[in-house]
């Protein structure tokens, strides 16, 4: 088992608020993995994760959220029921991280994978939401499993390459600031396509 240095567990905090706002339940469940495996020392605040019992709660969820990924228009209703879940999560664990830091440190950790969890979960909703108006399933298949592969990439790279992840995580924040305003003008253009047209009132005489 290697320990974990400062920087990694840096870059693990950032990981687990950014990739918590993405796909939270693999998060928990590829975390208490690698604890459960004995790959690496989860912090102490972390190591509940790595229990059976929430492995096996922590697994379904990947199955169940895998599947309901992938359907057209579910997946923006379960993004919208997961923006209350995803957000704080993503704080907690970031927090977890440090906890044992201090206050401090933990509150800090806490601010910062919550602001990652809420820009990669609006980046993520408003990407599927504009990607469900098209009539084949096909880009929004697209988008989950690339959505899969970039959270699990980004775990492995936060814990065996740390810098490489926070460099790769901070064109990830620019190109979704950059973006944010394309995203609010589309997902705008949509909403008042989908909007019923009011009748027009007749002229008074």
């Amino acid at each position: 088992m290697q320990s974990l240095d400062t920087l990694q567990l840096i870059s693990l905090a950032a990981a687990l608020g950014w990739a918590s706002g993405i796909r939270l339940y693999v998060v928990l469940f590829v975390v208490g993995l690698v604890g459960y495996m004995g790959w690496y020392p989860l912090p102490s605040h972390l190591a509940l994760l790595a229990h059976p019992t929430v492995l096996i709660a922590s697994g379904a969820m990947v199955a169940v959220e895998f599947v309901a990924d992938k359907v057209p228009w579910f997946d923006s209703l379960w993004d919208s029921v997961h923006t209350f879940i995803r957000i704080p999560a993503g704080a907690a664990l970031a927090a977890g991280v440090f906890g044992d830091a201090g206050a401090a440190s933990a509150m800090a950790a806490a601010i910062v994978g919550g602001t990652l969890a809420a820009g990669s979960h609006v980046a993520k909703a408003g990407t599927r939401a504009i990607a469900n108006t098209s009539p084949e399933p096909l880009s929004n298949w697209g988008l989950s499993f690339g959505e899969d592969g970039l959270v699990l990439g980004g775990l492995v790279l936060a814990l065996t390459q740390p810098w490489i992840f926070l460099g790769l995580l901070l064109v990830l924040i620019c190109l979704a600031i950059w973006l944010a305003p394309k995203l609010w003008r589309a997902a705008r253009a949509v909403l008042k396509r989908l909007a019923p047209s009011r009748p027009r009132m007749p002229a008074s005489q």
